[in-house]
């Protein structure tokens, strides 16, 4: 339809409107920050169900015997890629600290309870696994959910070897589906929720809030271009690619990447080049690149931790060990759980960050440069995805060598 604004261009209205607002009016509008409380819980009310339903659905359907060696060398590296990317995030929030220069208010059981740490590492990792779901449903434990669903999938999936639980699969993809419908209808008030947060933190902080957002903007932006550096040295390496195999090969995967930011909108295009311009054969990248789609978010991990750091450091709280191996761990697990949704990225931060303690404004306040962020987040997603099927493939002997355009 012509002359329709496109949601995120409505949210980058309503963060500037915001921060006009806020410097203009000052206090008088600090009020307006129960809009945006309304509209982040109202996105957290369909979390755990949709991590519970979607977890169980994508490991649930897949047929495990047809997975068998390629099924275990493709999630070592998804999941080792995803640890990387999830400890480059860590380090860089940590070491250039993008949030120092917003002083938020955090409840100050919330502060004691951030950094005291009496549990001990084994009782950290022993409350990743739940006793009881229906105590972690209730109470929003989402690392304790996704755990289980993990489990219940894989049971599903053996069961349903023959078909007699599809019912039961289908059943939890169409709940999926009206959950995401639901989070969609409730991110049409993002404009508003995050006009009228960006309002208030502005009138407490001056202009000096938009200084910090740019600070992470320009970090994830360096961890991208870090992180597609090794995946492609790699690949060069193990592969025996070229640079200019490499750069002709992921071209148009990169553009479509970033131009879409969405890893299901850059599929077919991902398959079509993985096969025809990196040489990748058919039983490797139908396998390997779908299901990364579902189970591999290198970049979202990577935004993630750097995201959860930089909101610490909104608090001014500091970070101890058992804290920064707790935001990885969650980062990691947290991506097995998010859909491709438009505001996928501010999804998985309602999912992760009222487990470690943290205020959810904090979210609202990265999500006015959502779609900025979601630009690396995809490419990175994309690329590791594709990089680890030419890794797998070229294991597998499962590699052939394509030409390259003759140079003009």
């Amino acid at each position: 339809m012509r002359g329709k604004i496109q949601l995120t261009t409505q949210i980058i209205i309503g963060m500037v409107i915001g921060v006009i607002l806020g410097a203009v009016f000052g206090t008088k509008i600090a009020g307006v920050k129960i809009i945006s409380d309304i509209f982040l819980r109202l996105i957290q009310m369909a979390v755990i169900p949709l991590v519970f339903c979607t977890v169980i659905a994508a490991i649930g359907k897949l047929p495990i015997k047809r997975l068998g060696r390629l099924g275990v060398k493709t999630a070592a590296w998804f999941m080792g890629t995803t640890f990387i990317a999830a400890l480059v995030g860590l380090v860089l929030g940590w070491w250039f600290k993008p949030g120092v220069g917003i002083d938020l208010k955090l409840n100050p059981e919330l502060v004691e309870k951030l950094t005291d740490h009496p549990v001990s590492t084994s009782d950290m990792i022993l409350g990743f696994f739940p006793t009881n779901i229906f105590d972690a449903l209730a109470k929003g434990n989402t690392i304790q959910v996704i755990i289980f669903a993990l489990c219940f999938g894989v049971v599903l999936s053996k069961a349903n070897s023959q078909q007699k639980y599809q019912g039961l699969v289908n059943g939890l993809e169409k709940l999926n589906q009206l959950l995401v419908d639901l989070i969609q209808l409730v991110l049409r008030l993002a404009p508003l929720g995050i006009g009228a947060l960006i309002a208030s933190v502005t009138a407490e902080n001056g202009l000096t809030v938009l200084i910090p957002l740019f600070k992470f903007l320009a970090l994830f932006g360096v961890g991208t271009l870090l992180f597609l550096a090794v995946l492609f040295g790699m690949i060069m390496i193990r592969a025996r690619m070229s640079l200019r195999t490499v750069m002709y090969g992921f071209a148009n995967i990169l553009i479509i990447a970033m131009t879409t930011t969405s890893s299901a909108a850059s599929l077919p295009v991902e398959m079509h080049d993985a096969e025809k311009r990196l040489g990748i054969k058919k039983e490797i990248s139908e396998l390997v690149l779908p299901l990364g789609m579902a189970l591999n978010s290198n970049g979202l991990a990577m935004y993630l931790a750097l995201s959860c750091v930089t909101m610490t450091q909104f608090y001014g709280l500091s970070l101890s060990f058992i804290m920064m191996f707790k935001i990885v761990m969650l980062a990691i697990v947290a991506c097995l759980g998010t859909v491709a949704v438009p505001g996928g990225g501010l999804v998985a931060l309602t999912i992760i960050v009222p487990t470690l303690g943290l205020s959810l404004e904090s979210i609202a306040l990265l999500a006015g440069i959502d779609w900025f962020a979601g630009i690396f987040r995809t490419v990175l997603n994309v690329v590791g995805d594709t990089t680890t099927a030419i890794m797998i493939a070229a294991d597998e002997k499962q590699l052939k060598q394509v030409g390259l355009p003759a140079k003009n």
